[in-house]
């Protein structure tokens, strides 16, 4: 059954929503603000971040994001200079697998990303 489904969004929460807010923005991503919450997205795809802490489920939180150009993409990050304003967070060199190749960030939280490309 296709049930034409538009989009679908994970919620990750913050330690300190303000900073985590900051870095999403600066991250390259359009905050629409929602109360207790925001959504950041580019165009159809986006995901809630919670002015909520839980450490367990902040500490195994993981997303996959799926780019066209994992060396293309890290580089455009690496130039936003995102660990000199935030320092908690960690950008890995690129990794290649059988699958596919990726990088990862950890956000100022903790939040786990995978950014890559499938082969």
């Amino acid at each position: 059954m296709n049930h034409h489904i538009q989009s679908i969004r994970t919620f990750i929460g913050a330690k300190d929503f303000n900073e985590s807010r900051a870095f999403y923005t600066a991250f390259g991503f359009e905050e629409v603000p929602l109360g207790n919450m925001s959504l950041f997205k580019q165009g159809n795809f986006g995901f809630y971040l919670q002015n909520a802490y839980v450490k367990d489920w902040v500490d195994n939180s993981m997303i996959f994001l799926e780019v066209e150009n994992t060396e293309q993409h890290r580089n455009a990050i690496l130039a936003l200079n995102l660990k000199k304003q935030f320092p908690k967070v960690r950008i890995s060199e690129i990794v290649k697998n059988d699958w596919g190749e990726e990088y990862f960030v950890h956000d100022p939280s903790g939040i786990l990303w995978h950014i890559g490309e499938f082969y």
